[in-house]
């Protein structure tokens, strides 16, 4: 990922299987056991997929 600024794809769960809301995150890299950790702030993170990560830049040139 060339930015850190990242949404989630619709329906996407984090890694305890509960719906992780749409909106924007700032990406922190991947651990060792795959998962892509994502926060909105210092409180509020959550380790998702990366396959269910899109880049903010690719979500807007999708919507023009």
């Amino acid at each position: 990922m060339l930015t850190n600024q990242v949404v989630v794809k619709p329906d996407t769960r984090n890694h305890r299987g509960c719906f992780v809301q749409e909106a924007n995150y700032k990406f922190m890299g991947v651990d060792r056991s795959g998962w892509a950790l994502i926060c909105i702030d210092d409180a509020t993170c959550h380790y998702v997929d990366p396959d269910n990560l899109q880049e903010l830049t690719e979500q807007i040139n999708d919507l023009i």
